[in-house]
């Protein structure tokens, strides 16, 4: 029995050490994560951060207008879907949207 009790003595302060250890590490580290990035940092966090496109006012115009586009098409039963999307197709996104709302009532 003395051999389990040292064995489990010797692995308890294995653990402990390793629990230090990992203190001693966060301890090192919590400094550099809340300190204000600095200019090493800059590249990495223009990496993890999404670039704000840059939208020409054509291109803005066109989003709006298929945001109208689908926002009309939500409400609409399928069969009316399928005709306003072949308008679309022949005649524009403009004249689609006209006989969405007017179909929407």
């Amino acid at each position: 029995m003395a051999r389990t009790s040292t064995k489990l003595a010797h692995e308890m302060r294995i653990i402990r050490r390793s629990f230090s250890r990992l203190a001693r590490s966060f301890a090192r580290i919590t400094p550099l994560l809340a300190a204000p990035s600095q200019s090493s940092d800059a590249a990495g966090e223009a990496r993890s951060t999404r670039r704000r496109p840059r939208l020409t006012a054509s291109h803005r115009k066109a989003l709006k207008l298929q945001g109208k586009y689908m926002g009309t098409m939500r409400g609409l039963k399928p069969s009316q879907q399928t005709r306003v999307k072949r308008l679309r197709a022949e005649k524009g996104i403009r004249v689609a949207i006209a006989e969405a709302l007017r179909l929407a009532g």
